[in-house]
């Protein structure tokens, strides 16, 4: 657990409950064009009697990841951020550590997009995506990654185990959910986009596989 809250945690977290606030004392309609929507314009309702339309715009990759979608939502990511984010802003340092955060969740959104535009043209109705979590999975990594001896006990099943083994076994699990369970409400592909540019980002930071720098003679 954390001794610490550090500074562009603190930033993420103040954020996020103050932009769910704004979202739990207004209506719906003035944070649309701030999720993300896939790809094209698309009729989503009736506005003061004429179509409204949304669809998707490039400021979205970013926005979408301070809204949530209910309390539960919300909390969940939060208490995620603040168990990990901590240790791993430590270990890369402030500015790094934003741009491996805000890397995640673009990553996360462009993943998403690419699947809610094919089950679009597939006769799915358009609908938006919100969350922290493809940043928040990409901390979840970037701790296993650089802290994976650590231990961790699990609320359910009580089970310790590694940092590591429950980075692996969490990514499992988000695949087998977006391969059989698309329709659940919940973005388990964007959670491993998430995951999946934060561990090429920190890679290439380390110079390991796939980027491993040239010794020089």
């Amino acid at each position: 657990m954390p001794n610490q809250i550090t500074p562009v945690v603190r930033a993420l977290l103040i954020a996020n409950i103050a932009v769910f606030a704004l979202q739990a004392f207004s209506s719906e309609l003035p944070f649309l064009p701030f999720m993300l929507w896939p790809l094209g314009q698309h009729v989503i309702g009736i506005a003061g009697g004429l179509p409204l339309m949304q669809g998707f715009e490039p400021w979205q990759l970013v926005s979408y990841g301070f809204l949530h979608g209910n309390l539960t939502h919300l909390f969940f990511n939060m208490f995620a951020l603040w168990m990990f984010g901590p240790a791993l802003e430590m270990a890369l340092r402030p500015r790094r550590f934003a741009l491996y955060y805000f890397t995640c969740v673009i990553g996360a959104g462009l993943v998403q997009l690419a699947v809610v535009t094919a089950a679009l043209k597939q006769g799915e109705p358009p609908f938006p995506t919100v969350g922290a979590s493809g940043g928040v999975f990409g901390i979840l990594l970037g701790y296993g990654l650089l802290f994976p001896r650590n231990r961790m006990m699990l609320i359910f099943p009580p089970v310790e185990m590694s940092a590591r083994t429950f980075v692996i076994l969490y990514g499992a699990a988000e695949l087998a959910m977006g391969v059989f369970n698309t329709r659940s409400g919940v973005a388990h592909f964007a959670h491993l986009g998430g995951m999946a540019f934060g561990f090429f980002l920190l890679q290439y930071w380390r110079g390991r596989w796939p980027f491993r720098r040239r010794r020089s003679m």
